[in-house]
């Protein structure tokens, strides 16, 4: 391939396409969870798993899909992660059982894993030639990840209201099919020799998957019970087995040599945190507007709207603005505090709440917080990092994020089921249920924006290195 390849613009159209409906699949879900609780028959914790199975599996297999992506080539490995996610839209689809569904989602999860870090690979190889035209690519491909959640928003309300829940699942195969044979105009990237971590991949997914399967279920069973104690410990085991792994193999997925970066841990742990306390605060939201103010799926779909518009033009046309002024610190950790601040504003609802009382206020404050914390952590988890340790770095962060999202929503799903939130028909008690998860979602927002303040040194955290580094990071955004 020469210096310069002169279909790269529209080869980043199909990357940014893959960017969108990768974060769409994250949030085209919420407003149909209702009707697929009552079609499938999930129970009110057991519901958390359709957002959670396709986490755990794109968050713990990230890493992995980077180094296949290296191993196979980019390309390769970008084409076999969208015939997974169809394979896994149409399991989901079709899913006459609550379990089928969760393997579908699982299976998307995977696809999701493959596509995202082999499509940054194939932009950065396109657009490496040129810091100006990389920063103008980041930026396309970085707006597409806003738009995609906020698509995802909308669309499912659509679908669900005019159509059927299937269809938010069923979208993936055509758009699928087109990407697939778009595929050719990226380039063809030669793999390399090296090994896989297969060991580690295994065992950090099921170490994951454990923890958060422990957690939900501890309110039902009882957290002495031996079957939480023995699926905690097991998911500690496996979690100690992959570092020990990572210290012995000769090509870990995660070196641990990386977290002596500067800012890795700090921006890691705060990224945990955003994602612990904004994943929950969305998806609670949802069934508060439909399970208790009573909103169809479209009328639900178009009440987050607001919301996630500000999300979209905030990150892609202010945040960064303010980073340079203000520094990565300063920045995450007003945001985390601002998002705080928004979920006990949310923790006021009532059961005869109202949309323009109890909701739209609260959740743009919560969005305008998550907008300045979001990209700066981002940013300063790979501020630090040299370039060749740039994607790891990035991919670790990216973990963090979606580890955090899993674990945060399955704790406090069992906080709102041991408040209430269990009893379908009881606005009271489902309004208790969610408060409660708003309260302690706000908790872990605020501890993660004081510790920001504290453990993160530097106040320009995000401002080293080059340029196009900096832009890397961007496109990164998953809301």
């Amino acid at each position: 391939m020469s210096d310069v390849n002169p279909r790269r613009w529209w080869a980043l159209t199909v990357l940014a396409a893959a960017q969108f409906m990768v974060i769409m699949d994250t949030s085209i879900i919420g407003v149909a969870l209702p009707e697929m609780q009552k079609d499938l028959g999930f129970s009110q914790g057991e519901l958390q798993w359709v957002f959670n199975a396709y986490v755990i599996a794109f968050g713990g297999l990230l890493l992995l899909g980077g180094r296949l992506s290296d191993l196979l080539g980019a390309r390769r490995v970008f084409n076999a992660g969208w015939v997974v996610l169809i394979a896994g839209s149409v399991v989901a689809a079709a899913a006459q059982s609550a379990w089928v569904e969760v393997v579908g989602r699982a299976v998307q999860g995977v696809g999701g894993a493959l596509i995202a870090p082999a499509a940054m690979t194939l932009l950065m190889m396109l657009f490496a030639h040129d810091p100006r035209e990389l920063g103008k690519a980041m930026a396309l491909y970085g707006a597409a990840a806003p738009a995609g959640g906020t698509a995802g928003v909308f669309l499912g309300g659509v679908f669900t209201e005019w159509l059927s829940w299937p269809w938010i699942f069923i979208i993936y195969v055509p758009i699928g099919v087109a990407t697939l044979a778009a595929t050719k105009v990226l380039p063809a990237v030669q793999g390399r020799r090296g090994g896989v971590d297969v060991l580690g991949a295994v065992a950090v997914t099921a170490g994951l998957a454990l923890a958060v399967l422990a957690v939900v279920r501890a309110p039902e069973v009882g957290w002495g019970a031996t079957a939480t104690v023995l699926q905690l410990t097991a998911a500690a085991v496996l979690l100690v087995l992959f570092l020990v792994v990572q210290r012995s193999v000769r090509e870990p997925l995660m070196p641990l040599g990386i977290w002596r970066v500067p800012r890795l841990g700090s921006a890691n742990l705060a990224m945990t945190l955003l994602g612990a306390a904004w994943i929950p605060m969305w998806y609670f939201l949802n069934l508060y507007l439909q399970q208790v103010l009573g909103y169809g799926a479209f009328a639900s779909g178009a009440a987050l709207l607001p919301m996630t518009v500000l999300l979209m033009v905030f990150m892609t046309l202010i945040t960064a603005r303010l980073l340079g002024k203000f520094g990565a610190k300063a920045l995450i950790g007003t945001g985390l505090l601002v998002l705080a601040g928004g979920l006990l504003w949310l923790s006021a609802v009532e059961p005869t709440g109202t949309f323009l009382v109890d909701v739209l206020p609260a959740s743009l404050v919560a969005a305008l917080g998550m907008s300045l914390a979001y990209i700066p952590a981002m940013m300063a988890a790979m501020s630090g990092a040299p370039q060749e340790q740039a994607g790891l770095a990035s991919g670790i962060v990216n973990t963090t994020y979606q580890v955090g999202s899993a674990l945060g929503l399955a704790a406090l799903t069992a906080v709102a089921t041991s408040q209430g939130a269990g009893q379908l028909g009881d606005l009271p008690a489902l309004t208790d249920g969610f408060s409660a998860a708003f309260v302690w979602a706000a908790v872990i927002a605020a501890a993660g924006g004081l510790i920001t303040l504290v453990a993160m040194r530097g106040e320009r955290a995000a401002v080293s290195g080059a340029e196009e580094r900096k832009q890397a990071v961007g496109e990164e955004v998953r809301g």
